[in-house]
């Protein structure tokens, strides 16, 4: 009895239609991507082209400028601007009056000139005292009473002489802080040699009580009056107060 043996050969039946229908899948998907890729690849390119030509469209022209002469006013000065219709007022225009000539013999003339004393009450009128209902100015202040600002000039011959100076407290807040310094004093002298008013001049700057302790001392003091035409006059004066601390 014969055995009979059976050996497994392999199976390649099919393998080459399948390749080849691998290979018409391969060749059909390439074109298909590569019809894809180039269709967006267009479009890309042609929406360019398209907006290159509308831009050369609106494109404004170059100018070229060598030379000052080529420069160009501006569109404000060049370009007329919008004029506005302004509608004229109804109103009649004036008359003009045309003179007649008449002749020389026939002219009246009427000029009057002002005399002396009316241009003197027209730059200075006189106020009279009214007898009926009005009001009546009067004049009463004593020529003595009247005080130079202090800033008016007085010019004088003498000028005022101090026979009686004051001398100020030094104050207690210099004392404690050891402070000197120095203050100008205006003061009005009066036709009797009385000061009337004193204030600062220049302040020292230290404020620890000089300009206070300087004033207070200036009514105090006493002068020769200042001469004017032989009479005494008010005037004012200036001097400088020294403080110094002394330990």
């Amino acid at each position: 009895m014969s055995a009979k043996s059976s050996v497994a050969t392999p199976s390649w039946y099919g393998a080459f239609e399948l390749k080849q229908y691998y290979q018409k899948s391969m060749t059909l998907g390439i074109v298909i991507a590569a019809a894809f890729h180039l269709a967006i690849i267009g479009g890309v390119l042609f929406y360019q082209y398209l907006r290159d030509r509308a831009s050369d469209v609106d494109a404004v022209a170059v100018v070229r400028i060598k030379t000052l002469s080529d420069i160009a006013p501006p569109p404000s000065m060049t370009q007329a601007k919008p004029q506005i219709e302004v509608q004229q007022p109804d109103i009649a225009p004036p008359t003009i009056g045309i003179p007649t000539p008449v002749p020389d013999e026939e002219v009246v003339e009427d000029v009057r000139f002002a005399t002396r004393q009316e241009l003197a009450e027209l730059s200075a009128p006189v106020v009279a005292a009214g007898s009926g209902g009005g009001d009546s100015v009067v004049i009463d202040i004593p020529v003595e009473d009247y005080f130079p600002a202090s800033d008016e000039f007085v010019a004088v011959e003498e000028m005022p002489v101090e026979i009686f100076h004051e001398t100020p407290d030094y104050p207690e807040m210099a004392n404690l802080t050891e402070k000197s310094g120095t203050v100008w004093v205006q003061a009005l002298v009066d036709k009797e040699g009385n000061v009337r008013d004193a204030r600062v001049l220049r302040p020292s700057g230290a404020n620890v009580g000089f300009e206070e302790a300087a004033v207070e001392a200036a009514y105090k003091n006493k002068y020769k009056p200042a001469i004017q035409n032989g009479r005494p006059v008010a005037v004012w004066v200036s001097y400088k107060v020294d403080f110094k601390f002394r330990k």
